[in-house]
């Protein structure tokens, strides 16, 4: 690990641990350089594979997901760290699917995760996914929200 203080490769750990959600590891560092000490943060990445409805396989992008998620809660009060842990519980429940899903997989977890978290984003990322042409959808959409 490069110390982000003086660029040396040297460092040390000096303490390893497992975050409350068990899947991430931080780890407190030390420079054998410069001694200042800093933390890192790991995290596994599985490389998911998205089969589209054309039938073209692409590789997953996080930043896609969030950028999505991102976009749904727009003008919202939800905080960005609350969107952030959505994200990763997204992300969590489509690696547990396997390594090769189709979009309409990764979309149906995405919906369901914000139905349950909130009403707008829901409607907002579902008027998208569902290719919403009319006033007409929002409202069916809405409705079957009460």
């Amino acid at each position: 690990m490069v110390c982000p203080y003086c660029n040396i490769e040297d460092t040390s750990v000096l303490d390893t641990r497992k975050t409350a959600d068990g899947y991430v590891i931080r780890r407190r560092r030390k420079c054998d350089g410069c001694d200042q000490r800093f933390t890192t943060y790991e995290k596994s990445e599985i490389d998911l594979l998205v089969v589209k409805r054309s039938g073209v396989i692409e590789k997953f992008e996080y930043k896609k997901l969030l950028s999505g998620i991102e976009s749904a809660f727009s003008g919202t009060e939800v905080k960005e760290k609350d969107i952030l842990k959505l994200v990763d519980k997204i992300y969590l429940l489509l690696k547990k699917k396997g390594s090769k899903l189709k979009s309409d997989e990764i979309g149906e977890i995405v919906l369901n995760s914000l139905k349950e978290f909130n009403d707008v984003a829901y409607l907002r990322f579902a008027s998208v996914y569902k290719e919403f042409n009319e006033v007409s959808d929002f409202e069916r959409e809405a409705a079957e929200l009460s």
